[in-house]
Order: C-alpha cells, then structure tokens, then sequence
C-alpha cells in the first residue's frame, strides 16, 4: 500500500476519534483511541518507537520516540495544543529522515474542525510511478 493511501485512512481513523472526543483533553488518550481505531480498520502500527539518534556515524546513547508507525511506512505525531509550529513540522521531518521514511502527519487534536490540525510532512515522496523529488513540508 502507497503511503498516500494509508495516510487517507489514517486521516479518517483520526476525523472519527476527534468526532467521538472532540477537543480539549490530553495527547494521551487521544493516541489510545487513535490506536483503538486503527485496530478496528485493520491497519497495522507500532506505538512509542525508538529513533536511534546518530550523529557523525555514532549512535547515541538517547534515542527519539515516535507516537505512532503506521504500515511500517508512515509517521504519526499527535498533539493537543492551541498552536502547531514550524519546530513541530520539522521534528516529523527529522523522524522521517532519521528512519529513512517518507510520509509524516502532524495531528493537532485541539481543533473545532480536525482538517484545520491536520499537516502533512514529506520526505522525498513521489507519486506512485514517479521519481522522488526533494524534501519538503506541506501544510
């Protein structure tokens, strides 16, 4: 499955958890209905993985943590704040290059409408059938 088409069902999985909880409680309990509603639509995931930290070809001692892996193929970092920055896009972005993946979401629960906190961050992603290009951040 292309990465675009697990992060059509990841959005969805995420418009459901927000319809049933809406905004205003802590990324904690999200991430556990988050990971409830993924299981119910079948699609596979990790939770709270370790992002070896290397730097000039030496493994750190400290490792980074993801919230959730989708498909072995897409980064989902979810929060619970009144505004999403630049430094929360480019952490994903560090994700994905760290674990040489090409899809991240950003998902900002802490929304009246949930497409209004939902961001997408791309690490050299192409197209099916098309060459990568360079990295980027969508919003």
């Amino acid at each position: 499955m292309h990465e675009n088409d697990i992060s059509r069902e990841i959005i969805g999985a995420a418009i459901e958890v927000h319809r049933e909880v809406g905004p205003g409680i802590l990324e904690k309990p999200y991430e556990e209905a988050m990971c409830h509603e993924l299981h119910l639509r079948h699609l596979p995931f990790v939770r709270q993985t370790a992002v070896p930290f290397v730097y000039k070809g030496v493994r750190l001692s400290v490792d980074l943590r993801t919230d959730l892996i989708v498909a072995g193929k897409v980064i989902v970092d979810l929060k619970a704040k009144d505004q999403i920055t630049a430094v929360d896009k480019l952490k994903v972005l560090t994700y994905l290059r760290l674990l040489n993946l090409r899809l991240g979401l950003l998902i900002n629960f802490h929304v009246a409408v949930l497409k209004d906190g939902i961001y997408r961050v791309v690490n050299n992603l192409a197209p099916r059938n098309e060459p990568p290009d360079t990295p980027n951040l969508h919003s």
